[in-house]
């Protein structure tokens, strides 16, 4: 299991490469961590590897947005932490967005119960207790 240790957001970059350069073929990421574990600033930081142009903020709200990429075409940034139905992810239609071959990286997906799917890599961020973060997958 690869892993990576960030001391700071300068260390940010570094670790992007290192986790956009192992991914393979796979296209399903679920990012676990507890809030303020940064998620969405290391995502964020993948988007900016891959040069996404568009700005990239947390889809807390909208649940999903979406990214242009050269590489893998679109970027779908889910994150599902204010879902509280099932029903919530059936009506904005996850299956096609998992089913579209774009890369998908989900925050929260503890909330996805049964929906989630099978061919997905699991990316762990866990703060230590010198305030770094132990990012592994």
């Amino acid at each position: 299991m690869p892993e990576i240790i960030v001391k700071s957001v300068n260390d940010l970059p570094a670790a992007a490469e290192k986790f956009c350069n192992s991914i393979a073929n796979n296209r399903i990421f679920l990012f676990y961590g507890e809030m303020g574990a940064g998620k969405t600033t290391f995502i964020k930081e993948i988007c900016k590897y891959l040069d996404v142009q568009q700005e990239v903020t947390s889809p807390t709200f909208a649940i999903v947005n979406e990214y242009e990429c050269d590489k893998y075409s679109l970027i779908f940034h889910f994150d599902f932490y204010r879902i509280k139905k099932i029903s919530e992810i059936f009506d904005i239609g996850f299956d096609e967005y998992i089913d579209s071959g774009a890369l998908v990286l989900i925050e929260w997906p503890e909330m996805l119960g049964e929906l989630i799917p099978d061919n997905h890599i699991a990316v762990k961020i866990s703060l230590q207790n010198d305030s770094s973060r132990l990012i592994s997958w």
